[in-house]
């Protein structure tokens, strides 16, 4: 997570259970250190692995070198398509295919997903406002694209929505 110059938080990367984060801190010019943050929304257990112990773990297995790479190679993958979210100008596109990112779990094909994100954490994920997200949701509500209730998860017709994005 990151915050802006007035304070507000902007959602870089939502971190799964057993996926490994923090790893950036390599690519760091000042001694490993990143400006980022985390939040954790559910209650959570890390595991904190020192460079040095890390770095040798690292130079001592292949297997460990490969699997590494591997996340590396992950994770450029999914901010590429985070950066092609954030490209689309237009709300219903760029909400959309932020909806769509989000529900495309690995391997999945249900034409129905269910999200447990919130408009606020949406509206930081899409470089939006809040009210804007609320407005286009209710818009996608409408049209069957999705159904949400308060204090209830979010589900994403795929289909419908994909078809939506395509017309557009």
């Amino acid at each position: 997570m990151l915050g802006d110059s007035d304070g507000h938080e902007i959602i870089l990367r939502v971190i799964r259970e057993g996926e490994p984060f923090g790893e950036l801190c390599f690519c760091s010019q000042e001694k490993g250190l990143r400006y980022t943050t985390g939040r954790a929304v559910v209650a959570v257990e890390a595991l904190e692995i020192k460079h040095k112990d890390f770095v040798g773990y690292l130079r001592g297995s292949n297997d460990a070198m490969t699997a590494f790479l591997f996340t590396f190679c992950e994770q450029l993958g999914e901010m590429e398509r985070r950066v092609e979210v954030l490209a689309y100008r237009g709300a219903d596109e760029r909400l959309g295919s932020l909806l769509l990112h989000l529900a495309a779990a690995p391997g999945g094909k249900e034409s129905e997903v269910v999200l447990h994100v919130s408009h606020d954490e949406l509206a930081q994920m899409a470089a939006m406002s809040r009210s804007h997200v609320t407005v286009t949701m209710g818009k996608f509500r409408r049209r069957g694209f999705v159904r949400y209730e308060r204090n209830r998860p979010l589900v994403v017709n795929v289909e419908l929505m994909k078809s939506h994005l395509n017309k557009v």
